[in-house]
């Protein structure tokens, strides 16, 4: 059997569960507005810390506004060992809809805006939803760090970024996780998760259940049933298994689709199944 840490310290001091929840999904259709079941919604939130989640991935433009707004009616007072992850940088005009705004003064809005939403005084890992081509970099990370001297913001995270941005952003402040797109099929930020391991940085695969083509779906499918486990739980597993610094954040609106996630963690390949399932990726 390969074997995998179940655990991740973010910077020095945020040691935290590596199988997390992605808080997406307990917003409307097209992430937008309130959920079809909020009774539900709640209950998942609940039902995440009960089983020993103790990081929750969000972001401002998420309903915009109900998902952190539902984090806080579900589980405010946090758990002291609770870590809520935020994000800041989009837009939203309608279902589906996400244009870009990074620019400081919207940034500085936002921010403001997920503290109160959250009840909190100080966001412990504050996340650039997308690098805005129409502002400067420079400018959108000369807010960061004075957010983060200002004691707004613990620690900093980046999303959908290469290697050239992770490092012209680590010039500036100090950089604890990238959340980019990645699967098991779909590997563009190869180069990306492999830098982030060699240097202390923690990955967050956003959209990690994509399994590729029909072939590969049916060579996974005809996998996991001879493991008695579900698609999807493969995919987790598989994720955690591939890097160490990997965390999970598959989002849910359902107790019952939350569990099943959460058990992924206690699925064991062996390195002849790793090898196995990267044949069957290739293809």
């Amino acid at each position: 059997m390969t074997s995998f840490k179940p655990t991740y310290t973010l910077g020095s001091d945020f040691t935290v569960n590596r199988m997390g929840f992605g808080a997406m999904r307990i917003t409307g259709k097209g992430i937008w507005g309130p959920p079809a079941d909020k009774e539900e919604a709640i209950k998942v939130l609940q039902r995440a810390v009960e089983l020993g989640i103790n990081f929750i991935d969000t972001a401002d433009s998420y309903g915009p506004n109900i998902s952190e707004e539902l984090i806080a009616e579900a589980l405010y007072p946090y758990p002291e060992d609770l870590v809520i992850a935020t994000k800041g940088g989009l837009l939203r005009t309608g279902p589906d809809q996400w244009p870009v705004n990074a620019h400081p003064d919207h940034l500085k809005e936002a921010l403001h805006g997920s503290l109160e939403r959250l009840k909190l005084d100080c966001i412990q890992l504050y996340q650039l939803h997308r690098i805005d081509p129409n502002v400067p970099f420079e400018q959108t990370l000369e807010f960061l760090q004075r957010a983060q001297e200002d004691g707004l913001i613990e620690h900093i995270g980046l999303s959908e970024v290469s290697v050239a941005d992770i490092e012209k952003a680590r010039t500036f402040v100090d950089i604890v996780s990238v959340q980019n797109m990645y699967s098991f099929s779909n590997r563009k930020w190869e180069a990306e998760l492999q830098y982030c391991k060699e240097n202390g940085i923690a990955f967050i695969p956003w959209y990690p259940l994509d399994g590729g083509s029909a072939e590969s779906l049916k060579a996974l499918e005809a996998f996991a049933a001879n493991k008695g486990i579900s698609l999807q739980q493969l995919a987790l597993s598989w994720l955690l298994h591939y890097a160490p610094n990997i965390l999970l954040i598959p989002g849910t609106s359902k107790v019952k689709h939350l569990e099943e996630n959460f058990a992924a963690q206690t699925i064991r390949l062996t390195a002849d199944e790793m090898i196995a399932l990267d044949e069957i990726a290739k293809k």
